[in-house]
């Protein structure tokens, strides 16, 4: 693995007792309330391989959660994460999969409230770092490293020019991108990576062009 700095090998700040179990995991749970949005009323959090066999010890469970009520790596709430759940309200099941994952370090968690639901899969690669390997059914890969943007939007032609125009307009560089759909014509998915996070003027600019129907900012 090739480090970028030597706080890849030193690691996160982050409430232990595991870059890969603890750390990487909040970040998966921060990741999905970023992408959803809100607070959910319940949390579905189906765990795999490694995860499923010492979630526990190593803090998993409460990391996950804490990063579903929003909080960072180095928070001290995490530790409290479950009770602090009940006090909002909002409903956690955790369940263990026998199933096999592509990844030891694997999380399914699916999110909703009255107005919706969503679900993505992650992965905690360690470090402290995760990735998003699946979002609503739609394949990718996102790292959290970079300011991004998840644009949902019609499969039609200009749809992703129009998006890029804005970026150019505003001279924001993607770093990387990535463009998926179910089926042709329907609906489908941008991720795009930029190298300095996007004012909230150029994400309403964003929601207003043609065919996107959902545009949400991702932190770094």
């Amino acid at each position: 693995m090739k480090f970028r700095s030597v706080f890849d090998i030193i690691g996160p700040v982050m409430i232990g007792p595991s870059s890969s179990h603890t750390a990487g995991a909040a970040r998966i749970g921060k990741m999905s309330r970023e992408l959803f949005g809100r607070k959910p009323d319940w949390a579905k959090i189906h765990l795999y391989g490694s995860f499923a066999k010492t979630y526990e010890g190593h803090g998993t469970d409460v990391a996950l959660i804490g990063g579903i009520l929003g909080f960072d790596t180095y928070d001290e709430r995490i530790r409290d994460a479950k009770t602090l759940a009940q006090d909002e309200n909002v409903d956690i099941q955790i369940i263990e999969e026998d199933g096999s994952s592509d990844h030891p370090n694997t999380a399914r968690i699916e999110l909703g409230d009255q107005d919706g639901t969503f679900e993505l899969v992650g992965i905690s690669i360690g470090g402290g770092k995760a990735e998003i390997t699946e979002l609503n059914g739609f394949e990718l890969r996102l790292s959290g490293q970079s300011p991004a943007i998840l644009v949902m939007h019609n499969d039609r032609f200009g749809a992703i020019a129009s998006v890029t125009t804005v970026l150019a307009e505003y001279e924001i560089n993607i770093g990387h991108m990535e463009v998926a759909r179910r089926e042709e014509g329907q609906e489908a998915m941008m991720i795009i990576e930029t190298d300095e996070k996007i004012p909230n003027d150029v994400m309403e600019q964003l929601n207003e062009c043609d065919h996107i129907l959902q545009v949400v900012t991702i932190s770094e």
